[in-house]
């Protein structure tokens, strides 16, 4: 099991670079995480609902993701509020009272779950959620070292030396730790560290007097914009320069924002520039905009509209700014949004106007993976662009319908899928994912540079998400002591030299 001092201290690349580590050693790998909070969600083959995070780990171990990989998945709609989606299917809306309240009837889900992967797999690799050492919550803990303790699990915790105090980050987690939990714990890790190792070696030596536990590896900082990132949070230290890229696209950074990862290889296309929008002055003029996947459309079109941006949209529009809107974007984009049985917030609002199509909230929610392909005509795709067959995914609650005659955008698995203005300007598309497809998003680009009268650079693609990884688990082969991991859990786990 991997732990850390706190959220975002490296537990999830952590476990996606052991899990690469341990599947290249022949081994049979599956990655576990009990409880996630997140509105960055992947969808299994058989229509399951996860963290972002385990699809990823689940890619780094060579393996399908699975329900049992994420049993329960928090899908925050309100700042009080988490939609509570257990083995795959939303069931119910909880605010943080009501959940942990609830805590005691979902262990047995984490443990089948657990007992399920740990009976078909040689190793699963288990990671847990914020610290291990928020006490007032230990007693509601289902995802932490209960899990460990479940699993008899050898524990490594993961300090982030980028944020500072991380000797006292790790030695305060094993200190507020009890003595049960302490002695599952086998190593620490350092992340995210710049400059020469050597200099930390006084604190590891005092550490381990104190504590008895070795440091097994020092990580260094690493530039992981190519894995599929979960949080939102890690988009802000990523930044571009509008004025020197050929295309500039401005996404609206919504508060309940949700798939951001979805835009990860636009930033990584050369002459590109990708821009988070939060008020009408940070606008400027774009070549297009994005309004992206939401977990609450109608709160989230509600902050449009106070904060000017709404007006702002409409006026690019007008200008012949091309829009693209994408899920809960895709809604807003539309002339109406219904919430009749109180989904998101009961009532009627009307949309953006952009879009002859109403939406109309359903308590059952579309989570499918699907393959696509363009058979409508825009200023972003066209059906004479050679893009073949699209790998994407719906995870949506809403029924979206043309109030008049217009033409779908995909055929998704038979189904037609989006909405297109007469011009071509407007789009909207329930399909997520579409920009990871690398025909489809250069032919895009292709077309707004054209617009201006330039060309992207050639360049080769960028690195795919699997090389992103293989990337990472190199480094974390070379800066960790991973025969030491090996001789944890029993196997031969050898890094060539």
């Amino acid at each position: 099991m991997v732990v850390g001092t706190s959220s975002h201290a490296g537990k999830s690349t952590l476990v996606a670079a052991l899990c690469r580590l341990f599947a290249r050693a022949g081994y049979r790998v599956a990655p576990f995480k009990a409880q996630n909070m997140s509105n960055n969600a992947a969808v299994t083959a058989d229509g399951g609902e996860v963290g972002r995070a385990q699809a990823m780990q689940a890619m780094a171990a060579g393996t399908p993701v699975t329900v049992d990989m994420n049993p329960i998945l928090l899908k925050p709609q309100s700042d009080r509020t988490s939609q509570v989606v257990v083995l795959g299917k939303a069931r119910h809306r909880h605010d943080a009272r009501q959940y942990y309240d609830r805590t005691a009837e979902l262990w047995p889900v984490v443990t089948g779950a657990l007992d399920r992967l740990r009976a078909s797999h040689d190793i699963v690799i288990a990671e847990g959620a914020g610290s291990p050492a928020e006490i007032n919550l230990d007693r509601y803990d289902i995802v932490n070292m209960r899990v460990a303790r479940h699993a008899s699990a050898p524990t490594l915790l993961v300090g982030d030396i980028d944020r500072g105090g991380v000797f006292a980050s790790l030695y305060g987690t094993v200190a507020l730790l009890p003595d049960g939990d302490r002695s599952l714990l086998r190593g620490f890790v350092i992340n995210k560290f710049r400059g020469d190792p050597s200099l930390l070696d006084p604190g590891f030596v005092m550490l381990e007097e104190r504590t008895g536990i070795p440091t097994i590896g020092v990580l260094p900082y690493l530039d992981l914009s190519g894995v599929p990132a979960e949080d939102a949070l890690d988009w802000g230290e990523r930044k571009a320069v509008a004025d020197q890229s050929i295309v500039d696209i401005a996404v609206m950074r919504l508060p309940r924002v949700a798939n951001l990862d979805e835009f990860q290889p636009l930033m990584a296309e050369p002459g590109v520039s990708v821009r988070w929008i939060a008020s009408p002055e940070q606008l400027g003029e774009p070549d297009l905009i994005v309004i992206p996947g939401t977990k609450s459309t109608m709160a989230d079109l509600a902050w449009l509209r106070e904060r000017g941006l709404a007006t702002a949209i409409n006026r690019h529009r007008d200008a012949a700014t091309p829009i693209l809107g994408i899920c809960g974007g895709f809604q807003m984009l539309g002339l109406e949004l219904v919430d009749e049985d109180g989904v998101e917030a009961r009532g009627r609002v009307p949309g953006l106007g952009l879009l002859p199509v109403t939406t109309t909230f359903l308590a059952e929610k579309r989570t499918c993976r699907v393959s696509a392909s363009a058979v409508g005509e825009s200023a972003l795709w066209r059906t004479t662009d050679d893009v073949g067959l699209l790998d994407a995914y719906e995870i949506h609650m809403g029924c979206t319908l043309s109030t008049t005659p217009t033409s779908s955008l995909f055929s998704a698995d038979g189904h037609d899928d989006g909405c297109v203005s007469d011009d071509g300007l407007v789009v909207g598309t329930y399909l997520h994912g579409l920009l990871e497809n690398a025909a489809l998003r250069r032919a895009m680009l292709t077309r707004l540079a054209e617009r201006k009268g330039r060309r992207l650079p050639d360049a080769p693609l960028p690195p795919t998400a699997d090389q992103a990884i293989d990337a990472l688990a190199d480094s974390v082969g070379e800066h960790l002591d991973i025969e030491t991991i090996g001789r944890m859990v029993g196997l031969s786990l050898a890094v060539p030299r």
